[in-house]
């Protein structure tokens, strides 16, 4: 069973947009695993869009917060 596991900054996206990410992710694994397993592939996709606290996450040595992705 494909799964994707999408960590976002908490706070940054709505239900709508959460919505939109699952949706076009099992799109692409049923595209990409349909000529091996065929159509079964789509029921079986799991993706969990994970929201991280702020803060609790980083890039190159440096913590993230929303305040430093939005560039305040």
């Amino acid at each position: 069973m494909p799964f994707a596991n999408l960590k976002v900054p908490a706070g940054t996206l709505s239900a709508e947009q959460k919505r939109t990410l699952v949706e076009k992710v099992t799109d692409l694994y049923a595209d990409t695993f349909a000529e091996k397993f065929g159509d079964a592939v789509r029921d079986n996709t799991m993706v969990l869009v994970e929201e991280v606290a702020d803060g609790g996450w980083g890039i190159r040595g440096e913590v993230l917060t929303l305040a430093v992705l939005e560039g305040r």
